[in-house]
């Protein structure tokens, strides 16, 4: 009589793990891989936001009528800057691989970036340059917009906007 619990036990005991195993593998296929994160950070507030909609070429770089219409995206998730503060710019190990650049108010980094943050001033990111007289003058709002590059010189592969207000 000890045998045959025994052995009952062994079955239930291997039924509940080939359960548990089937389970697992259909919540795992339901999963959609996660994108990549940007993070904004101004003294103790930091904002973190997942690609702007319409603005993931999932891997590959986006095509030209798609950079036009993200490159004119306003908005995204907001933080206030006060004069004088450090904005801080983070990415994803796997963005900051391929490459990033940061706009604000205009280009504010010469290079594309492998480092997954980077820390700016606030002159920096909300200057615009006039291009008929080339004066300065320094915005209230601006977007900021992180894009992920692609290989050489085909453009972003994704991008992510965030809106920086500037504390008077």
């Amino acid at each position: 009589m000890t045998a045959a619990l025994i052995s009952w036990g062994k079955g239930r005991r291997a039924a509940a793990a080939i359960g548990a195993v089937s389970l697992g593998l259909i919540t795992l296929s339901a999963c959609e891989k996660p994108t990549a994160l940007a993070t904004v950070t101004v003294g103790t507030t930091t904002v973190q936001s997942e690609v702007t909609p319409g603005c993931d070429g999932e891997g590959k770089v986006l095509d030209k009528k798609t950079i036009e219409s993200c490159i004119t995206k306003q908005g995204g998730k907001s933080i206030t800057v006060h004069p004088g503060e450090k904005v801080r710019v983070g990415v994803d190990p796997e963005v900051a691989e391929s490459g990033w650049i940061v706009i604000g108010g205009g280009p504010v980094m010469r290079e594309p970036s492998k480092a997954t943050y980077r820390t700016f001033d606030t002159d920096a990111l909300f200057a615009q340059q006039n291009p008929q007289t080339g004066q300065t003058t320094y915005a209230k709002s601006v977007t900021l917009q992180v894009a992920e590059l692609g290989d050489g010189a085909g453009g972003p592969k994704a991008m992510w906007h965030f809106t920086l207000k500037q504390k008077d």
